[in-house]
């Protein structure tokens, strides 16, 4: 699979994108600055010993050449970024990682108008792409230590069973467990975990807090 990780040159996105070039998969780096994620994709490809299997692009570009695009921009870099890439998102799956902030307090949770981030993007983007909420609670410390495990699952939003389906795969692919989470409209709920989770890592000085599902 083709895998677009549009804001990708940060800590979120790029450990994403190295997991998942890792267990096999076309990764391309998506920016507003091009030769910025080259140089991501680059240091990547040299991380993982494996030339060319991590690329770098704009995002309109990258959206463009993948299967799936996922999204980690900021929040509030995120209208902007899905107006520029909308029609290259046509008829594809987009991941939305984001995470509306408190701009007064990163640990209490904003809940935007339309409920959720990733609600307000697949009202932006319309019905000819399928929104799909996940990995919002995963902590970057963890994600490029190839070599160990994320005490932390994955919950995954949507309406589509079947982009689902594809994201809990990707879930998988990079090491973790998903678990089907219900309707895009429960987003609401696995965004506001974060800033509790981030409360968390604050008051008890502990790193990537995480959650689990029990019962099994």
């Amino acid at each position: 699979m083709k895998i677009a990780v549009l804001g990708g040159t940060g800590k979120e996105g790029s450990g994403l994108a190295m997991r998942w070039a890792n267990s096999g998969h076309q990764v391309v780096i998506g920016s507003r600055d091009e030769a910025k994620a080259q140089r991501v994709a680059e240091e990547l490809n040299l991380a993982l010993d494996a030339a060319g299997v991590v690329t770098g692009l704009n995002n309109v570009a990258a959206a463009r050449a993948s299967d799936v695009a996922v999204l980690t921009v900021p929040y509030a870099a995120h209208r902007d970024t899905l107006s520029t890439v909308k029609e290259a998102l046509t008829g594809k799956v987009l991941v939305d990682v984001t995470v509306p902030v408190n701009p007064n307090d990163f640990t209490r949770v904003a809940v935007p108008a339309a409920g959720s981030a990733a609600r307000e993007a697949q009202d932006l983007l319309g019905d000819g792409v399928h929104v799909v909420a996940a990995f919002q609670n995963i902590s970057a410390t963890h994600l490029k230590k190839l070599g160990s495990s994320i005490d932390c699952d994955v919950l995954v939003c949507g309406d589509s069973d079947e982009a689902k389906k594809a994201v809990l795969q990707l879930v998988a692919d990079a090491g973790m467990r998903g678990w089907d989470a219900g309707p895009l409209d429960n987003a609401v709920v696995v965004e506001g975990m974060t800033p509790i989770l981030l409360g968390i890592n604050r008051r008890h000085k502990i790193k990537g807090a995480g959650i689990r599902i029990t019962g099994l």
